[in-house]
């Protein structure tokens, strides 16, 4: 098996990661709320960003997924390592750059939003993540961190399921783009929904300091629920771990008779 240079892998998720945030950030700084010369509201809505969010995600998973294995997302990359899916020396590398493609990004919707005359990212928010004063319904600290726990774990085990060699080839895109939809239909007027603290990071340096202040719930709450997923997704269905150059979820075994030597 020809090993993928990390390089590549490097690139791949920097187009996934940018991807998704220009989507799904994109969509909710300059699509969700559009009214026209008669105050009739064209835009999108919360329904449509979270469909940006699962669309990124799905097409983004289809297109470099096969390179690096589409993570897009620190908290996915973390569960998976945990989940010993994912080498742990890749971890840093994915992480940076995943970071790093988020808030260029984010760079790029600041200076296309600034074309409207009167724009202020501080004043809109920039899709930025955040509770009480801050959260698109008023829910507190509390309600945004099991929030963003849970969805996040969800998400995870998602992925986990979805890739596992006991499910069905070729659909793991699919599952994956609209479970992240489902978890935004959910979780937007708690949280403007993270579960990914590359999003979260990259739009909150050009949304100012009352993002910046709340982003450490978005960066430590998804890796809670990406630890939590996990640690827990191969106990709770039977998943055998294995060598991670094998099998697209390391499971090459199983439905497989054993060989002599086992």
């Amino acid at each position: 098996m020809n090993e993928t240079r990390l390089g590549v892998k490097l690139g791949a998720e920097f187009l996934g990661t940018f991807g998704l945030v220009f989507g799904g950030c994109g969509s909710a700084i300059i699509a969700a709320t559009f009214l026209s010369e008669d105050k009739v509201q064209l835009g999108i809505g919360f329904l449509g960003v979270a469909f940006a969010f699962g669309l990124t995600v799905l097409t983004g998973a289809y297109a470099f997924g096969h390179v690096s294995g589409g993570h897009f997302n620190p908290a996915v990359t973390v569960g998976l390592a945990i989940a010993k899916r994912f080498d742990w020396k890749g971890v840093l590398p994915y992480v940076v750059t995943q970071i790093v493609a988020a808030t260029l990004a984010a760079l790029v919707l600041f200076i296309i939003a600034n074309g409207k005359p009167g724009f202020s990212a501080h004043e809109s928010g920039f899709a930025s993540n955040g509770y009480g004063a801050h959260s698109p319904g008023g829910y507190g600290l509390g309600a945004a961190l099991v929030a963003e726990i849970v969805t996040t774990a969800a998400f995870v085990y998602v992925i986990l399921g979805a890739t596992d060699d006991r499910a069905p080839r070729g659909f793991a895109p699919i599952a994956i783009g609209l479970s992240l939809t489902l978890i935004h239909l959910v979780t937007i007027p708690v949280t403007n929904t993270s579960v990914n603290p590359a999003r979260s990071i990259g739009v909150a340096w050009f949304a100012g300091s009352a993002a910046l202040k709340q982003l450490w719930l978005f960066i430590v709450a998804p890796i809670i629920g990406a630890v939590i997923a996990g640690v827990s997704y191969g106990a709770i269905t039977g998943a055998r771990p294995a060598a991670l150059d094998v099998g697209v979820a390391n499971n090459p075994n199983i439905g497989t008779a054993p060989t002599p030597d086992e």
